[in-house]
């Protein structure tokens, strides 16, 4: 695997303001700044093993040469468990973008994993009780490191080689073996992180589609609608077109009932009136 070749501050360890009670505090945001030297355009992501319990922005992105990015770091408002804050961790991952390629995602899923450069990032929580014993703690420590580099200077000479007893011998292997162990965990949980934020954009991207295939019902039932009105008011104008065509015949035949009734008693009149007389 090659080494990175982007410059990460801090480089070793992001550190997150924690109350006494063990949350996160609220609005503190936490940055790491990458910065391509070289003269290649370098694709970077950035992943972690909670991808749920951090905002990163931007995640991903293209790094020209000699071109500079601060990712902000957000972690959400849950409990840090004491137990599992040694599985918090942060991976930047890149790659050199190859000549003639515009399609971002096609040279992530075409690249091997030995061709990616990664770089881990522990995380640290400070609360405030914390945070002046770990100042405290730092300052001793550099004062002891000064004492021996100063005790070797003087002596001139390196230190005697110094025998290695069975149990520390079994002491180191251990210790290699578990490192060895928290690797491979860590890269099992980068992995799920990856598949966790494939799944999101996947779902993200189904959300966007169904968005679109409502929209288009919503104006099919619209224009369908109007349409439905438009025929309405068509029926319901030739119904009243024909109701009064209808009414003119009828009342036509009304009137002509009463002119036939007279008629017919004026004849039979006339006749009462003929015999009478003759």
């Amino acid at each position: 695997m090659p080494n990175q070749v982007l410059i990460i501050e801090p480089q070793n360890e992001l550190k997150f303001k924690v109350n006494l009670s063990g949350l996160f505090d609220q609005g503190h945001t936490t940055h790491m700044k990458l910065t391509n030297p070289t003269s290649n355009t370098v694709l970077f992501k950035i992943k972690t093993t909670a991808p749920k319990k951090y905002y990163v922005r931007p995640n991903s992105g293209v790094l020209e040469p000699n071109a500079k990015v601060d990712i902000a770091i957000t972690p959400q408002h849950f409990y840090v468990d004491p137990n599992e804050t040694h599985k918090h961790k942060f991976m930047v991952q890149s790659v050199i973008a190859p000549d003639n390629k515009t399609n971002i995602d096609q040279v992530w899923k075409e690249t091997h994993p030995n061709q990616l450069m990664d770089y881990k990032l522990r995380c640290v929580f400070v609360s405030p009780r914390e945070g002046n014993t770990n100042d405290a703690g730092d300052t001793a420590a550099q004062n002891e490191v000064t004492k021996k580099l100063v005790a070797v200077a003087e002596e001139g000479k390196p230190p005697a080689p110094q025998s290695v007893s069975k149990e520390e011998l079994v002491s180191v292997t251990k210790s290699m073996k578990a490192i060895d162990e928290e690797e491979k965990a860590d890269d099992s949980a980068f992995s799920k992180s990856e598949n966790v934020e494939n799944d999101m954009q996947k779902v993200s991207s189904e959300v966007i589609h169904l968005r679109e295939e409502e929209s288009k019902l919503r104006h099919e039932n619209l224009r369908l609608k109007e349409e439905l009105l438009r025929l309405h008011q068509q029926v319901g104008g030739e119904h009243m077109a024909q109701r009064s065509h209808s009414y003119a015949p009828d009342r036509k035949e009304q009137l002509s009932v009463p002119w036939l009734g007279i008629t017919l008693a004026m004849a039979l009149l006339g006749i009462i009136i003929g015999k009478f007389f003759m």
